[in-house]
């Protein structure tokens, strides 16, 4: 590992695959969640720590898929180690059931689920726009139940997968829920992933006395996964058309990266001892992201917000959060 000032740099790359950040780690005797593990690069997130000899409980909305995963993976690792438990993360009930489902220690808690909305705007019963109820109040409602189980895991970490995404808008305090604003599917994606972010920030501020840390990762361009499975192709090429980095897109600089991959950057902050004790960052390709300056337009599809990096910001979204799930 090596420091380019403050930034972390590790060695590991965008052609890296998960089995190659993880070569060589044991994790036998270590408990690990994946949400969103049926599918993508949750499937091989949860591969490759499997691999490992963790032990996966893999967090699906659809049980069957679920079981056909785990069945797979054990196939390939001969890890029987590896469970199913329904959870889906727009419905607080369900990530309630799943907390209270789990018992002993959490080493490593993996946000990989998330959604891509709907042309319209989709709410839930309580009235949240779903991309920020599912991306970012899921998951923390989640990470929040399990708090107990993570300290006593004694160093646990959490990874909070966000994206590139996180560029078109910060978190929009005073209307989350797009009531006072017309609804914009890139802002409201966008603003998701921010969230992502402040959590991994705020997360690690408030139970680093814990021994608990937490990352936020972009997996990169991934070629085929179920996220965009809502949108139809002129939805996503305008909601291309709009981001900051649009012209690198129009000049296909971009990379897509196979599953395998995209999970690389999230096996990699799950496991290595490289990352003992860091926390609150941003990391995309195996590296730590460049923070970029708010004043100088960067058309990149590389770098980190500072806004997504912002205590204040960060300390704000956990209140409202805590707030919208009635935890005052």
């Amino acid at each position: 590992m090596a420091m380019n000032g403050n930034r972390i740099t590790t060695g590991f790359g965008a052609r890296s695959t998960a089995a190659d950040v993880i070569d060589g780690i044991d994790l036998s005797g270590k408990r690990v969640i994946v949400t969103g593990g049926s599918s993508g690069i949750g499937v091989e997130t949860a591969r490759a720590l499997a691999g490992a000899n963790a032990e996966v409980t893999l967090g699906v909305r659809r049980a069957e898929a679920g079981r056909r995963t785990a069945e797979d993976i054990i196939a390939g690792t001969r890890n029987k180690q590896i469970h199913v438990v329904p959870l889906d993360l727009a419905d607080q009930g369900s990530v309630a059931a799943f907390v209270a489902a789990w018992d002993g220690p959490l080493d490593v808690l993996v946000n990989n689920a998330g959604t891509m909305g709907r042309r319209d705007l989709q709410v839930t019963p309580e009235g949240w726009e779903t991309q920020f109820a599912t991306n970012h109040l899921g998951h923390f409602a989640l990470a929040l139940g399990l708090h107990g189980a993570l300290a006593a895991a004694g160093d646990a970490r959490i990874v909070s997968l966000s994206s590139v995404g996180h560029r078109r808008s910060p978190v929009v305090f005073g209307d989350v829920n797009f009531t006072a604003r017309p609804y914009d599917l890139g802002l409201a994606y966008g603003q998701s992933k921010t969230a992502n972010v402040l959590f991994a920030v705020e997360a690690t501020r408030r139970w680093g006395g814990d021994g608990i840390t937490a990352n936020a990762v972009h997996p990169g361009t991934i070629a085929a996964t179920n996220l965009s499975q809502h949108l139809d192709p002129d939805v996503s090429a305008a909601l291309v058309a709009a981001a900051p980095y649009a012209r690198t897109y129009a000049e296909s600089e971009v990379t897509f990266k196979t599953p395998q991959q995209g999970a690389a950057t999230s096996v990699f902050v799950a496991t290595s001892r490289q990352l003992d004790g860091t926390g609150g960052r941003y990391f995309e390709d195996c590296d730590e992201a460049a923070v970029l300056d708010p004043a100088a337009p960067n058309t990149a599809i590389s770098g980190v917000e500072a806004y997504a990096l912002d205590p204040a910001n960060a300390n704000r979204l956990w209140e409202l959060s805590l707030a919208l799930l009635g935890f005052e």
